[in-house]
């Protein structure tokens, strides 16, 4: 018994949310099926086969009356699956309406179609769990607008920053990942043998925006067989988005951290415990999130370097295309689909954020103090010196510096420069400038 990517063994990581459905074999059958449809219903519309052709071959196109199994076996020998589809659908329209099957219409014409079509519905889910994302880190990054944590900077303390900026900068990188694959032209493909749709005496071209129209895909200006630019600008917008999806889950999983612990994923009976640990609350959402996107650079890649084609039709970069696409589309959702529900029930500990502030005794806030002292070449060096007491002698550097030479704050001056709830300089503004941007 053999199972497909949506319902197999490790497809509970790998194939979350509805883009895997889009993207199974029944997904691509029913794409392949309705752009024949379209096809026929828009020459139809021409006067360039008959009406009845059209209504025979749509009744024809039902993905029920064909067996993925059997068109994948003759696939292989065919050298794509759309040749055998051909086959078993002209077989199902009466004799004398045949001949109007596939009409000027090429195999990769239908494959092409296809996988624009896959790309679109595909893309529904993915667009609104990517809508869901940036709602949530909009409601995270006003509830805790104002709320001082560790800025991090090579994975140690930098400056404080706000939870709030944290988020909103996870909502900005969200947003525009979303504009552009949201904004992306998805084709339709109708070029016949070598782009000419010559059996069509002229007419050709004609169909393109009725087609067009009829699959709700844009019309290009002419046939793109072996210009890949579509399917290429897809790959590599999924890709800026799953490294945006995985940006913010590698920071959820590092705030997770147990000597950490500043947010937490949400629970749920055997969600993120451990066969060994019972202890163990496992941040699975963003683990989930990282598998799914730490594969899609490499198919990206794979995208990319397919499009050096030969002339008017690929031997080889074009077929691997197909499953790659799927790929793409699958791995980004299930990430996108992850991430929402880390997002949508994150747990936030402000109280704990303001306790790691103190984890460097003050040190944190030594640029801050370095300014309170003028700035000079004179006040690096004697905040520096303290900065390097503090650390050998185990004290805070409000200590250090209260005993330094050359350092002549009183200790009212020198606790208001090292708070670091009131030295978050423009944080504030931003959070303010994404909402209002994102609103």
């Amino acid at each position: 018994m053999t199972s497909s990517r949506s319902d197999g063994l490790f497809s509970g990581t790998f194939s979350r949310g509805g883009a895997a459905a889009e993207v199974s074999d029944a997904g691509w059958l029913a794409a392949m099926l309705d752009a024949e449809a379209g096809l026929a219903a828009a020459q139809a519309e021409l006067g360039l086969i008959p009406a009845a052709a059209a209504e025979a071959i749509a009744k024809a196109c039902d993905p029920g009356l064909y067996d993925v199994a059997e068109l994948g076996h003759r696939a292989g020998p065919a050298g794509n699956p759309v040749i055998p589809l051909v086959a078993a659908l002209r077989e199902r329209v009466e004799p004398g309406l045949r001949r109007f099957v596939h009409s000027g219409a090429t195999s990769q014409d239908i494959n092409d179609t296809a996988a624009m079509l896959v790309a679109c519905r595909a893309l529904v889910p993915v667009l609104a769990d990517l809508a869901a994302c940036a709602e949530a880190c909009a409601r995270l990054a006003a509830e805790h607008r104002d709320a001082p944590m560790a800025g991090r900077t090579v994975l140690q303390h930098a400056v404080p920053i706000t939870f709030g900026l944290k988020a909103a900068g996870w909502l900005s990188a969200l947003d525009r990942a979303r504009r552009r694959l949201a904004g992306l032209d998805l084709p339709v493909q109708y070029g016949g043998a070598a782009g000419t749709l010559s059996v069509l005496d002229g007419r050709g071209h004609e169909v393109l925006p009725r087609l067009a129209a009829d699959l709700e895909l844009a019309e290009p200006v002419l046939p793109w067989h072996t210009d890949r630019t579509p399917v290429a600008e897809l790959a590599c917008a999924l890709g800026v988005v799953s490294g945006t999806l995985g940006k913010i889950a590698t920071d959820v999983k590092l705030l997770a951290q147990t000597e950490v612990a500043e947010v937490a994923e949400p629970q749920a009976p055997g969600r993120g415990g451990s066969s060994a640990m019972p202890h163990k609350r496992n941040p699975v959402g963003a683990m989930s999130v990282l598998a799914c996107v730490q594969r899609v650079p490499g198919l990206v890649a794979s995208v990319l370097a397919g499009m050096v084609q030969e002339h008017e039709r690929s031997a080889g970069p074009w077929q691997a295309e197909w499953e790659t696409l799927g790929e793409l589309l699958r791995l980004t959702g299930s990430a996108v689909s992850w991430l929402r529900e880390v997002l949508e029930g994150l747990t936030v500990d402000t109280d704990r954020m303001r306790s790691n502030l103190g984890l460097t005794r003050g040190l944190l806030m030594a640029e801050r103090a370095v300014a309170a002292l003028g700035g000079s070449p004179a006040a690096r060096e004697a905040v520096d010196a303290a900065c390097a007491r503090a650390v050998s002698d185990g004290t805070s550097l409000r200590e250090a510096l209260l005993t330094a030479p050359g350092v002549d704050l009183e200790p009212a001056e020198l606790d208001a420069a090292l708070d670091p709830a009131a030295h978050l300089g423009s944080a504030g503004v931003f959070v303010d400038r994404i909402l209002g941007r994102a609103g």
